[in-house]
């Protein structure tokens, strides 16, 4: 089986520019915020209806991932949309889920 190996320091250099790009994206660290901080106060997502098994987000529309918000691109489209609506009126973001869910 032939195979390239990385040394540790190629792959520290790779790890670290990774990690630089993730640090210089605001917007990126804050949604990750926010899924952290809503994983904590619920299991299943809060805009998921269980007994229709609709989103609210989508207005209505089936939930594809059965509840699950966890990586969700509906969830983080709409906390990126929250993100750019907040920085445009030029209001704090709030450091935790539920204090977003107050201020909508």
């Amino acid at each position: 089986m032939a195979g390239t190996r990385i040394s540790n320091e190629e792959l520290d250099k790779i790890l670290s520019q990774a990690e630089e790009k993730e640090r210089k994206d605001p917007k990126k660290r804050w949604i990750t915020r926010m899924m952290r901080s809503a994983k904590q106060y619920h299991k299943m997502c809060p805009y998921y209806d269980k007994r229709t098994g609709k989103c609210f987000l989508k207005l209505g529309e089936k939930c594809e991932r059965d509840g699950k918000f966890d990586g969700c691109p509906v969830f983080i489209e709409w906390l990126s949309q929250k993100y750019d609506e907040l920085k445009s009126k030029g209001r704090p973001l709030p450091m935790d889920f539920l204090d977003l869910t107050l201020s909508v």
